[in-house]
């Protein structure tokens, strides 16, 4: 992300002048997510130049995945390019940002209920823009308003062995691995489909990561069996004006996703599942207060085996709340498996 930080300005610049010289490779629309409920549907994608990336593998070395790296996070963003989206019926025309995301939702006809199998996203054609494909399809994740039961999980350190308390650490695995060599946790595949009921219930994942990571978390859940969703990474919004004042890693990004999350889904009750390495607690334990009686039990993993006086204190202070679910510590997921296990949150 520091990388991309750094380099928007050149990037943007670039993006502008060889769009307006006709001078732009092929460019193609990613797919980020479509997900809502019965009344509203939520799509995101993004506009980027098509490089050539070749698809990684087991076998890649280590300087193979830093250039893969490089490549992902010097691609250029396309800004400006408007994209017709169709979903159940109704188009709308949405115009890419500084970052080449473009973001938008559709509503329910009055009096009407919205369903969507998938939606489609176009480039329109115009001077300066050369489509790799003419449009993508992605599949909609659509569940009531009331359905009873959702799980929201964070990535780094949860899902996916990330060591995001130790800089260095955490920059040479981004670099130096891909999708088929980055390591889950233990379990994290059979938990996760157990609680998700084998896809009876919708899976949201938020992280602090930025979407320029999305294919490579994409391709590392679908080969390690986790169960799909959502991903909710981070939008810089960066412009020329505020470029310099941006920073990464905000993790009130994340407690702003849950609490959107929480508003689509009024009659849902969650389970959140975080660790112990950042602010997960503290920013599961803000969504408690505000949302009393929503969410069903919160999983941390720790990170280091002991738990700080603050944040056993804060568990303390949790249970005086009416309604307030159990925040379980656990090793490894092979615990919080067995605690969803007693307690009948899953069936064997």
């Amino acid at each position: 992300m520091i990388i991309r930080l750094l380099t928007f300005p050149f990037r943007y610049a670039i993006s502008k002048i060889k769009k307006w010289l006709g001078n732009l490779d092929k460019i193609k629309v990613e797919p980020l997510y479509a997900f809502g409920n019965e009344e509203c549907i939520f799509v995101k994608a993004r506009v980027v130049e098509a490089y050539r990336q070749s698809r990684p593998s087991e076998k890649n070395n280590r300087f193979q995945n830093v250039l893969a790296a490089l490549r992902r996070y010097a691609g250029s963003s396309v800004p400006d390019a408007r994209v017709t989206v169709t979903c159940a019926g109704q188009q709308h025309v949405l115009e890419s940002d500084e970052e080449g995301i473009v973001s938008g939702k559709f509503r329910a006809p009055m009096g009407k209920k919205l369903h969507a199998d998938s939606v489609i996203f176009k480039l329109q054609e115009e001077e300066g823009l050369v489509r790799e494909h003419k449009e993508e399809e992605i599949p909609v994740c659509q569940f009531s308003k009331n359905h009873p039961t959702g799980i929201i999980s964070d990535i780094d350190d949860t899902v996916l062995v990330s060591h995001a308390t130790e800089i260095g650490k955490k920059l040479w695995l981004s670099v130096s691995k891909n999708a088929y060599t980055r390591r889950p946790f233990p379990g994290v595949s059979k938990f996760y489909h157990a609680l998700t009921n084998a896809g009876e219930h919708p899976i949201f994942y938020v992280s602090s990561s930025d979407w320029n990571l999305f294919d490579m978390i994409k391709d590392f859940m679908d080969f390690r069996n986790i169960p799909s969703g959502p991903l909710l990474l981070q939008d810089l919004h960066l412009n020329l004006k505020n470029i310099w004042k941006s920073g990464g890693g905000n993790h009130e990004h994340k407690l702003e996703k849950v609490r959107m999350l929480l508003a689509i889904y009024p009659g849902m009750n969650f389970f959140l599942i975080g660790d112990s390495g950042q602010h997960d607690p503290e920013l599961y334990e803000q969504v408690i207060k505000e949302h009393p009686g929503r969410v069903k039990t919160v999983y941390i993993r720790k990170v280091k085996h002991e738990i700080t006086e603050e944040r056993m204190e804060m568990v303390h202070n949790l249970k005086e709340i009416p309604n307030s679910p159990e925040v379980i510590f656990v090793k490894d997921t092979e615990e919080a498996l067995k605690h969803a296990l007693e307690h009948s949150f899953i069936v064997q």
